[in-house]
């Protein structure tokens, strides 16, 4: 038995998630957002879990020349372009869809000799302020993406949404009306949803989606989302049980005060295998299936947690820190953060499994 922590990925998660967001937007095709090592869960994993989405789309030209490698046959676009000759030739010759979102790329594509003629998609910022060009160039630049040689078609138009995880605030709406309306005598595909849009904004669908959190059982609002499953349950074990007294403390900083005799569970997991050290005490894991407290600050290799309730515990029980039965947005939630941050902070010595 190892007493190191590992994760536990599930692949039928995320293919019944995929089915969650087909379902929510009919027709629209749906563009499964795998970047980040599919958010801290394995890329190939979720190559291979979402074969039945339209296609793929990462963050950078890297993570799509690795992902090419492994999967031949569906379009992958690359959401940040290509930043340099380099990375534009690359692309090419992996045959790489890209989006233009600033008119250096523009110009990359007009002074460039690739190995073959690239798509590419128009990115336009429509209030996110991030990446994306001006509402008002966009008709333009894509007449001049459009007319080029190294550019093999114009694949689309899209935006990205800054607040729909907010179903109470307009500027989803506001967003939309401004994307829409700097494309109003377009006919190109449009992509506008990300997960929050996809489930709370369905206005945003149009031709195109792009989930990303939501194909990993996460909800992109505060709360969770019922229908979705969990694709990922990090898990690790009691090294040690002991007996503390009423009064004592535990742990770094002597921030938590133990309340009653009590037995206290040190875990085999901390902030170096991505357990955040912001974790407050009280936060709940799952020790045998029950849930017990954090008890004092977590350390890098462990944490403690009161066990005060589960007298029958003993050393190489499983503890679940978030995942099934413990959502990891409750568990977000609790360290001011989101579940996007969890996942992609597992640590490299956390083992994985296949579950499910």
């Amino acid at each position: 038995m190892s007493f190191s922590p590992w994760i536990e990925i599930d692949p039928q998660a995320m293919q019944h998630n995929l089915g969650v967001a087909r379902a929510h937007v009919g027709s629209a095709r749906v563009m499964a957002v795998i970047k980040a090592n599919a958010y801290g869960h394995g890329i190939e994993m979720a190559v291979t879990a979402l074969q039945d989405a339209d296609s793929f789309a990462v963050a950078r030209v890297e993570e799509g020349l690795a992902l090419r490698r492994m999967e031949q046959s569906k379009s992958i676009l690359v959401l940040g372009g290509a930043n340099d000759r380099e990375e534009l030739a690359a692309a090419a010759a992996a045959g790489l869809e890209l989006v233009v979102h600033h008119p250096f790329q523009l110009d990359l594509l007009k002074n460039q000799s690739l190995p073959g003629p690239v798509a590419v998609w128009l990115k336009v910022d429509s209030g996110m302020n991030r990446l994306g060009v001006a509402p008002g160039q966009a008709r333009d630049l894509l007449r001049e993406l459009q007319s080029l040689a190294s550019v093999s078609s114009v694949s689309g138009c899209l935006t990205h949404l800054a607040n729909a995880d907010d179903l109470g605030d307009d500027f989803t709406r506001q967003q939309l009306g401004c994307f829409r309306n700097a494309l109003s005598s377009v006919t190109l595909p449009l992509s506008i949803a990300n997960s929050a849009g996809i489930l709370g904004w369905p206005e945003t669908h149009a031709d195109w989606v792009r989930p990303g959190i939501m194909l990993y059982g996460a909800s992109p609002f505060a709360t969770p989302v019922e229908a979705l499953r969990p694709a990922m349950t990090f898990c690790s074990r009691l090294v040690s049980v002991k007996k503390v007294r009423a009064g004592e403390t535990v742990g770094y900083g002597r921030t938590w005060q133990v309340p009653r005799d009590s037995l206290v569970g040190v875990v085999a997991a901390g902030y170096a295998d991505g357990y955040p050290r912001e974790m407050p005490a009280g936060t709940p894991l799952l020790v045998n299936g029950h849930v017990a407290p954090l008890a004092g600050r977590v350390s890098m290799d462990t944490l403690m947690v009161d066990l005060g309730d589960q007298p029958q515990a003993r050393p190489g029980d499983q503890v679940v820190l978030w995942g099934r039965g413990l959502p990891a947005e409750n568990i977000a939630a609790a360290a001011q953060t989101i579940p996007y941050t969890l996942f992609c902070g597992i640590g490299t010595r956390v083992r994985r499994k296949v579950s499910g």
